[in-house]
């Protein structure tokens, strides 16, 4: 991206690392952010007046489907962690080094490395060139390693190559073709399912090889109650594991699978209501690491269709933000978890020098409304397709100005 003139934002809430939430101006030149605090413009300046809204760090997607820049740029989002699951898969460094430079210059795509060639789990992938072609960690894709020898491989190369690990935790053997978890609602509609326990085996697996092999995981969604002690109990002992989840597992349980709603077909599939509240609780305690859209747009020829025939994945990048800071005013978190949840986190794990307002780090900015309402309307999305099952729900909290690099993207202002 060209360089930017200097930018400073004025009378801004900086949601600094700290956790404080300070009344301020930020400054940014050469892409990176030059000082923070009671600044003043410089002649120069191209000047924006935050009018007293928050001003944050662009937020950070740890693992997206596709690359979607509208809906990225509306939803405050500027870096986006790209999954494998590619056609074809980002398995050699070409296509991965092609995927690093898909979004430039107002857009930053960090692609994940297929663990295995064609993510079929059983032979490993060049993960080394990868790495060396863009690569910030290695995925196993939308599927789990089911042979443990090929997933310790991989948990040794990456702790050698110091690369995390994000994998997909459900027990392939026992989740086979279900697209609903075993339970009331899934009886009562007929759908092909598998029982929650899918989950919490597969995470005390690949916490066991993580550990032996000191390496770092990063469990992309975790469910489940059970599945969220074995992460607890894991970083109490020291090792190195992040867990994430998106907002669908705390607003949701499979009570929205009723009438075949093939928007609410997600992978992992939605669980039941004690399930939804140990994840709003480990959002809470700390134990959920990074909240992510999983952005993943899929159009009528692949929702409307009977439910065990459609495609899992939503479009979350729209939401992400308005329906993380539900919980903020919930009083679940506050603004600043919030903020280290979307962008904070996320950063570190992939070793970016964003998701964070401090001196020197890469000037990725939201100015942000928190307040301000609005209604999901899945028509209107600026995804690829609207397929949110959120429809029509009130919300509240958009992005008003964008700048990556310190140069402004996307919509000039938030709609109305």
């Amino acid at each position: 991206m060209s360089a930017a003139p200097p930018l400073t934002i004025t009378n801004g809430k900086l949601v600094l690392p700290d956790g404080e939430v300070r009344d301020g101006a930020l400054r940014c030149a050469d892409g990176h952010i030059a000082a923070l605090g009671d600044e003043e413009p410089q002649p120069g300046d191209i000047v924006h007046d935050a009018q007293g809204k928050l001003v944050t760090p662009g937020l950070v997607d740890l693992g997206v489907f596709t690359i979607d820049k509208p809906a990225f740029h509306f939803g405050g989002i500027t870096r986006a962690a790209l999954m494998p699951d590619q056609s074809p898969p980002l398995d050699i460094p070409a296509r991965v080094r092609f995927a690093a430079s898909s979004g430039k210059p107002d857009f930053w795509v960090h692609p994940l490395a297929a663990a295995t060639r064609g993510l079929e789990g059983t032979e490993l992938a060049e993960i080394a060139l990868m790495r060396d072609a863009g690569a910030r960690a290695i995925a196993t894709g939308r599927a789990w390693i089911a042979d443990s020898g090929t997933m310790l491989r991989v948990l040794q190369y990456a702790a050698m190559l110091d690369m995390v690990v994000c994998t997909h935790a459900e027990d392939s053997g026992m989740t086979g073709s279900a697209v609903a978890t075993s339970g009331e609602i899934a009886t009562r509609l007929g759908l092909p399912s598998a029982p929650a326990e899918a989950e919490p085996l597969a995470i005390a697996r690949d916490i066991a090889l993580a550990e032996f092999a000191g390496a770092r995981l990063h469990l992309r969604q975790v469910t489940t109650a059970r599945g969220l002690d074995l992460v607890r109990a894991a970083k109490d002992r020291g090792v190195a594991v992040t867990a994430g989840t998106t907002p669908a597992y705390f607003m949701l349980s499979d009570l929205a699978l009723a009438h075949f709603r093939t928007f609410a077909h997600l992978s992992p599939p939605l669980r039941c209501e004690a399930d939804r509240k140990a994840v709003l609780d480990a959002v809470r305690d700390a134990t959920i690491d990074v909240i992510a859209s999983s952005h993943d747009p899929r159009g009528p020829e692949d929702k409307r269709l009977p439910f065990a025939d459609s495609a899992p994945g939503m479009a979350g990048a729209e939401t992400l933000l308005p329906l993380t800071f539900n919980l903020v005013r919930d009083g679940v978190i506050t603004t600043s978890r919030a903020i280290e949840l979307l962008a904070t986190n996320p950063a570190r794990i992939l070793g970016v020098n964003a998701g964070h307002l401090a001196l020197g780090a890469e000037a990725d900015i939201a100015v942000i409304d928190p307040d301000k309402p609005w209604i999901v309307d899945s028509s209107e999305m600026a995804a690829r397709a609207g397929n949110t099952p959120f429809d029509k729900q009130p919300v509240q909290g958009r992005v008003l100005a964008l700048f990556k690099g310190g140069m402004r993207v996307g919509a000039k202002q938030a709609p109305s």
